[in-house]
C-alpha cells in the first residue's frame, strides 16, 4: 500500500513537472489572432494587419511586444487588467498616431514601458500615465510628438530611468514636468530632442541623480530657477547644445559637470556654485584653469587636501581592480600622517560594499581636486594675458611712450607749413605704423587689467571674439609696415648720400608715394590672412598668428620671419655702405669717425634687439622645435617686441632740430613759446640765405631718419658730400 503511495506521488510530480515545461504551449492557446506567444510568458504582435489592441488578451502573460503593425490609436484602458504585465513595448509602428488618456494605467507590476520609432505619434493624451507604482524604466524615442507628455501621476516607489530621445518636435520641457513621477531618485535622459526652453522649476520636487541633455542643439538657456525645488543633479550633461549660461541655482549638488562640444558656454558661474563637484569635462582648456586655480587656493585652506586628494585618485585608479577597498584601506592603515582626529577614516563606511565600483565620501574630503578635461596646453597655460605684475607695469609705459610719442610726430609734420618732402613722407608712414602697435599693446594691456584673475571666464570670448582679431591684425598690419619703411628709409638714406652728385637720380615724392603703396598692400595682406584661414589670431592670447598646424599655415609664419631678417640684413648693409661714403679722412677727423660710428651702432642695436630674439624664437617654434614657451615669450612681447615703435619716433625726429623747429612753429600758432620760434626761424631763413650765396642755388633737404636732420643736399660742387658727412655725425642735443 505504501509502495503503491509513492508511485502515484512520483506521478503527480512527473505530471507537474511536464506542465511546467509545457507551460508555453498550453498558454499560447488562448494567444490572441495574428499575435504569437513565447516561451518566456510574452506576446508579439508584429504583423501588419494588426490595427487595433486585441482585447482577449490572456490575463496571465508578463511582457507584451507591438512591432510593425499598423495601429493607428492605443485606446484607454487598452491593458486594463493585465496585473501581471511587467513590460510594454511598442516598437517600429509607422501608423501609430494617438495614445489615449488611461491607457497606461492602474498596472501593479508594469516596470518597463518603451515607446520607439513611432514617427507619426503627435499625441499622448494628458492621463495616458498613471498609478504605475513599479515603472521603473521608460523611453519615449523617435516620435513625432510636440509637447512633453504628462508623467506627473506615474507615482513610482523607485524610479529608476526616464528618457526621451529624437524627439524632433519636442521644444519645451514645461514648469513641474516631473512631479509626482517617483519617489525614489531620478535618472533623466532628454538626448537629440529639439529642446529650446527648459522652464523654471522644470524638476520641481524631485531628487535627480543624472540629468543628460546632450545633444539638443537649439538649447541655448536653462532658465535660472530650473533647479530650484529640486535636489541635484549629481551628475550634468549639457554636451552637444547651445547652453550659454548655466543657472547659478542646484549647481552645489553637481558633482560630475559634463559640458563638451558646448561652444556657447564660454563664461562659468562662481566657483562657489560647485561646492560638491570632482569631475569635469569642458569644451575649452581655459575653463579647466578655473578649477586649477580653485584647486591651489583649497590646498592652501586645509593641509590634508593632498591626503584627500590621494585617497580619491587612488580609489579612480582601481576601478578595475576587485581588491580596490582593501588596497585603499590599507594604504590609509599605513599612512602615519594622519592625526588622531581623522582616525575614523578607515571606517568601512567609506566603501559601499554592494556596488562593483569603490565609490568616495565626498562628504568628508570637501577640498579634493577637481579633475578636468582638456587640460590647459603649452599655447593657453593658465595665467593672465600678460602674467606677471612687472610686465602689465611696462607694457602700459610701452604703449603709452609708443601712442603718445608717434601721435606727436605725425602731428607736428603733418601741419608743418614747409614742403612734405620724401623723408617727411617717410617719416609719417613709419609714425603711423608705430602708432597702431602701440594700439596694439593698449588693446592688450586695457583687456588684461579688466580680467586679471579671472581670465579663464574671458579667455574663449576674447580669443575667438573680434577683440582679438583686431589685435592681432594691428600689430602684424603695424610690424610688417614698420619693418618696410624701416628699409625704405635706410636705402633712401643710402640712395641720397651713394649719388649725391647725379641730380638726374634724385628720389621724388611720386616715386616714395609707389614704393610705400606696395608696403601698405603687402602689409595689409599679411594681416588678413589669418583672418581667413591661414594661421589664426586666436591660438593664443596675446592674438599672435601662433597657429602652424597646416603646411600653409607653417609657410606663412616662416614666410614673414624670413623676410623681416632679410630687411634687418639689408639695413646693416645699407648703413655700412653709407659709413664708407660718409667717412672721408680729408674733412673728417678720427672723433668724427667715432661719432658716426656710434650713430649707427644705435640703429643697427635698436632694430637687432628688436628683431632678432623674436625671429629666433619664433622661427625655431615654426619649424616646431620650440626653445621658450608661450609665457616667456610674453617678455619678449613686452620687452623688446615694441622697442622700435617706441624709439622710432625719437630717433627719427623728436631728436632732430628740425622736428624742434616744427613743434616749435606749430606752438606759436596757439600763442606759446613764440620768441623759441623766431629765434628757429631766424635761424633757418639765415642757413638757407648763407647756402646760396655760397653755392648760387638752393639747397635741397633731405633727412636721414633716425635721429638725423636734414641734410642740405648741395648740387653745385663737392661740398655736397661734406655738408652730408657732416649732417649724419651731428648728435641731437635738447636746445
Amino acid at each position: 500500500m505504501q509502495q503503491k503511495y509513492v508511485k502515484s506521488n512520483a506521478m503527480a510530480r512527473l505530471v507537474l513537472l511536464l506542465l511546467w515545461v509545457l507551460r508555453g504551449p498550453v498558454f499560447c492557446a488562448d494567444c490572441p489572432k495574428l499575435c504569437s506567444c513565447g516561451t518566456d510568458n510574452q506576446i508579439i504582435c508584429q504583423d501588419g494587419k494588426v490595427d487595433h489592441v486585441p482585447n482577449d488578451f490572456p490575463r496571465g502573460f508578463s511582457k507584451l511586444i507591438f512591432k510593425y503593425t499598423s495601429l493607428h490609436i492605443i485606446p484607454s484602458g487598452a491593458f486594463f487588467g493585465l496585473n501581471n504585465l511587467t513590460s510594454i513595448w511598442v516598437l517600429q509602428n509607422d501608423a501609430l498616431e494617438n495614445i489615449e488618456e488611461n491607457t497606461f494605467a492602474n498596472l501593479p507590476k508594469l516596470n518597463e514601458i518603451i515607446i520607439d520609432k513611432a514617427k507619426l505619434l503627435v499625441h499622448i493624451d494628458q492621463g495616458a500615465f498613471r498609478n504605475l507604482p513599479q515603472l521603473r524604466y521608460m523611453t519615449i524615442t523617435n516620435t513625432g510628438i510636440g509637447y512633453f507628455p504628462d508623467i506627473t501621476n506615474i507615482h513610482s516607489e523607485d524610479f529608476i530611468l526616464l528618457e526621451f530621445r529624437d524627439n524632433v518636435n519636442m521644444h519645451i520641457i514645461p514648469s513641474n514636468a516631473f512631479q509626482g513621477l517617483s519617489s525614489g531618485t531620478l535618472n533623466i535622459k532628454l538626448i537629440n530632442n529639439d529642446l529650446t526652453e527648459v522652464q523654471g522649476h522644470a524638476f520641481n520636487g524631485t531628487d535627480l541623480g543624472q540629468l543628460n541633455l546632450a545633444g539638443n542643439q537649439n538649447l541655448q538657456n536653462l532658465h535660472d530657477d530650473v533647479f530650484v525645488g529640486a535636489t541635484g543633479p549629481t551628475v550634468l550633461d549639457i554636451s552637444r547644445t547651445s547652453i550659454s549660461v548655466l543657472p547659478t541655482h542646484g549647481l552645489k549638488f553637481v558633482k560630475k559637470l559634463i559640458a563638451q562640444s558646448t561652444a556657447n558656454l564660454k563664461r562659468l558661474p562662481s566657483l562657489d556654485n560647485f561646492v560638491e563637484l570632482r569631475e569635469a569635462s569642458m569644451t575649452y582648456p581655459s575653463h579647466c584653469c578655473a578649477f586649477q586655480n580653485e584647486n591651489a587656493k583649497k590646498k592652501n585652506e586645509i593641509q590634508w587636501s593632498a591626503v584627500c586628494n590621494k585617497l580619491y585618485n587612488n580609489i579612480s585608479s582601481q576601478k578595475e581592480s576587485e581588491n580596490s577597498r582593501l588596497l585603499s584601506k590599507r594604504s590609509l592603515q599605513m599612512n602615519s600622517t594622519f592625526p588622531q582626529e581623522y582616525a575614523f577614516i578607515d571606517n568601512e563606511a567609506w566603501f559601499d560594499l554592494n556596488d562593483d565600483e569603490p565609490s568616495f565620501d565626498y562628504g568628508f574630503c570637501t577640498n579634493v581636486d577637481v579633475i578636468c578635461n582638456p587640460k590647459a596646453d603649452d599655447f593657453n597655460p593658465c595665467e593672465d594675458i600678460v602674467g606677471k605684475d612687472i610686465l602689465r607695469v611696462i607694457i602700459w609705459l610701452m604703449n603709452i611712450l609708443a601712442i603718445v610719442g608717434n601721435i606727436a610726430v605725425l602731428i607736428v609734420l603733418l601741419t608743418s607749413r614747409y614742403k612734405l618732402t620724401v623723408p617727411r613722407f617717410l617719416m609719417c608712414n613709419l609714425a603711423f605704423s608705430d602708432f597702431c602697435m602701440g594700439l596694439y599693446l593698449l588693446l592688450i594691456a586695457s583687456v588684461d587689467i579688466r580680467t586679471k584673475g579671472r581670465y579663464y571666464n574671458y579667455a574663449i570670448d576674447w580669443q575667438t571674439g573680434a577683440g582679438c582679431a583686431s589685435a592681432g591684425f594691428f600689430t602684424i598690419f603695424a610690424s610688417e609696415l614698420s619693418v618696410y619703411t624701416l628699409t625704405a628709409i635706410t636705402l633712401e638714406r643710402w640712395h641720397t648720400i651713394t649719388y649725391a652728385m647725379q641730380l638726374d637720380r634724385k628720389l621724388c615724392l611720386r616715386h616714395a608715394i609707389v614704393i610705400m603703396s606696395g608696403g601698405w598692400i603687402f602689409s595689409f595682406t599679411v594681416a588678413v590672412l589669418p583672418l581667413i584661414g591661414i594661421s589664426n589670431y586666436r591660438k593664443v592670447s596675446i592674438c599672435l598668428p601662433m597657429d602652424i598646424n597646416s603646411p600653409v599655415s607653417q609657410a606663412y609664419i616662416i614666410f614673414i620671419l624670413i623676410l623681416n631678417v632679410i630687411a634687418f640684413l639689408l639695413i646693416c648693409f645699407c648703413y655700412i655702405k653709407i659709413y664708407l661714403t660718409v667717412r672721408n679722412p680729408n674733412f673728417i677727423s678720427t672723433n668724427s669717425d667715432t661719432k658716426i660710428a656710434k650713430r649707427m651702432a644705435v640703429l643697427i642695436f635698436t632694430d637687432f634687439i628688436c628683431m632678432s630674439p623674436i625671429s629666433f624664437f619664433a622661427i625655431s617654434a615654426a619649424l616646431k622645435v620650440p626653445f621658450i614657451t608661450v609665457s616667456n615669450s610674453k617678455i619678449l612681447l613686452v620687452l623688446f617686441y615694441p622697442i622700435n615703435s617706441c624709439a622710432n619716433p625719437f630717433l627719427y625726429a623728436i631728436f632732430t632740430k628740425t622736428f624742434r623747429r616744427d613743434f616749435y612753429i606749430l606752438l606759436s600758432r596757439f600763442g606759446c613759446c613764440e620768441m623759441k620760434a623766431q629765434l628757429y626761424r631766424t635761424e633757418t631763413t639765415s642757413s638757407i640765405h648763407n647756402s646760396n650765396v655760397r653755392n648760387g642755388a638752393l639747397a635741397t633737404a633731405s633727412q636721414f631718419g633716425q635721429g638725423m636732420a636734414y641734410t642740405e643736399l648741395q648740387v653745385a660742387n663737392h661740398r655736397r658730400l661734406q655738408e652730408a658727412q657732416s649732417q649724419f655725425m651731428r648728435v641731437p642735443s635738447n636746445n
